[in-house]
């Protein structure tokens, strides 16, 4: 795996120790990634474009597969990607972690994958 000292560095030179990296292309994604950005830079986290074309080779994902959702990846190497990923960021945040807190355990991670999709689609298609 690609360090991610050795290829995402922010602005300043810091190193990140984690990634959320979001559909540029999607503008409820990009509104909410610049949202976001502040809070997760306080807590050590940056926020990139899937697009970038240096995240396919870190993720080791090809590009049809890297667009499909978000991805949050930590520099300990743990990934995830669409509602997990959305879980994943709000375990940072302490004002978020309800929505942890709250996620049913009966409820598949391929149930919580589809709600995820499906808000975006709907947000979008407005």
């Amino acid at each position: 795996m690609i360090s991610l000292a050795s290829e995402f560095t922010d602005g300043k030179g810091r190193h990140a120790r984690g990634w959320l990296f979001f559909d540029a292309e999607c503008a409820f994604c990009t509104r909410t990634a610049r949202w976001l950005r502040p809070i997760l830079e306080r807590r050590g986290l940056a926020v990139a474009p899937l697009q970038d074309p240096r995240v396919g080779a870190l993720l080791g994902l090809a590009k049809a597969a890297l667009l499909r959702e978000l991805r949050f990846l930590l520099s300990d190497g743990s990934q995830f990607g669409g509602a997990d990923a959305v879980l994943a960021v709000a375990r940072e945040i302490w004002w978020a972690r309800p929505l942890v807190w709250a996620k049913p355990k009966k409820i598949s991670p391929q149930s919580s994958q589809r709600a995820l999709r499906r808000l975006g689609e709907t947000v979008e298609s407005r």
